[in-house]
């Protein structure tokens, strides 16, 4: 593929003019890496400034690039347009994050991706687990496998919150907290899943014998059990969709 990593403005951006340059509302996108800034705005990986939904256009990627699958040999392929003006002291001093989570992240580099995608998988195999416990205490007549349903229930209670905070987190850190559809719907997911957990836990530390009660209660508390499943796995796939995207364009 022929090169064009070559200039053709050679204009000087700082993080202030670079930021008009999201590809949102038909703007042109622009991104910078080690200190070139390049129009991505062709590119159908960019579409509306958004890269395999977690990089953002109007930003400097150079940390990014660093972690990316592909080496900056793909910025071959765009316009470059110039270059970022060095930042002043003063606005070197003025950082995206506090200071103090500079440090902490570049001591433990672990918390920049991770804690969120480690956390997840419990809450997720916990709200499978409760209501396929809850079936088989139905169908065996064994109250000990609803005892094990209402332990992974209090599990789930533990972890979900722990896995809603680190998620906010890596949202804020990682995609600059902007709002797109997957982020939305494991938001009112999330908050739907922590709702129901906390309804069926407390209905169960108050009526033990719910499970087996039988009538209208019982039926609306093992649909509430059911409805687990579901919620959990609409987060669970929004979630894999802004990692592993299911429809890449070329």
């Amino acid at each position: 593929m022929e090169k064009r990593d070559e200039v053709i403005v050679n204009k000087e951006f700082n993080r202030e003019s670079l930021a008009e340059f999201d590809g949102l509302d038909g703007k042109p996108a622009y991104i910078a890496r080690d200190g070139a800034v390049y129009d991505v705005s062709g590119s159908k990986l960019w579409q509306n400034g958004e890269h395999m939904k977690r990089h953002h256009a109007g930003l400097d990627l150079s940390a990014d690039f660093s972690a990316a699958p592909h080496g900056p040999e793909v910025l071959e392929r765009v316009l470059r347009l110039g270059t970022m003006r060095e930042e002043s002291p003063a606005e070197a001093a003025e950082p995206r994050i506090p200071a103090w989570l500079n440090e902490l992240l570049a001591r433990y580099p672990l918390m920049v991706r991770h804690p969120h995608p480690m956390l997840v998988h419990f809450p997720i195999a916990f709200m499978f687990a409760v209501p396929l416990f809850s079936l088989l205490a139905l169908l065996t007549s064994n109250a000990s496998y609803e005892t094990t349903a209402f332990h992974c229930l209090g599990a789930g209670l533990l972890f979900t919150p722990l896995t809603i905070t680190t998620g906010f987190f890596t949202w804020w850190l990682n995609y600059h907290a902007r709002l797109s559809h997957p982020i939305k719907m494991k938001i009112i997911g999330s908050a739907l899943l922590m709702l129901l957990i906390l309804i069926l836990f407390a209905w169960r530390f108050v009526a033990p014998d719910i499970l087996f009660a039988g009538g209208g209660w019982g039926i609306v508390y093992l649909l509430l059990l059911l409805a687990l499943i579901p919620v959990a796995s609409v987060v669970g796939w929004f979630g894999a969709s802004l990692t592993f995207p299911t429809a890449v364009k070329k």
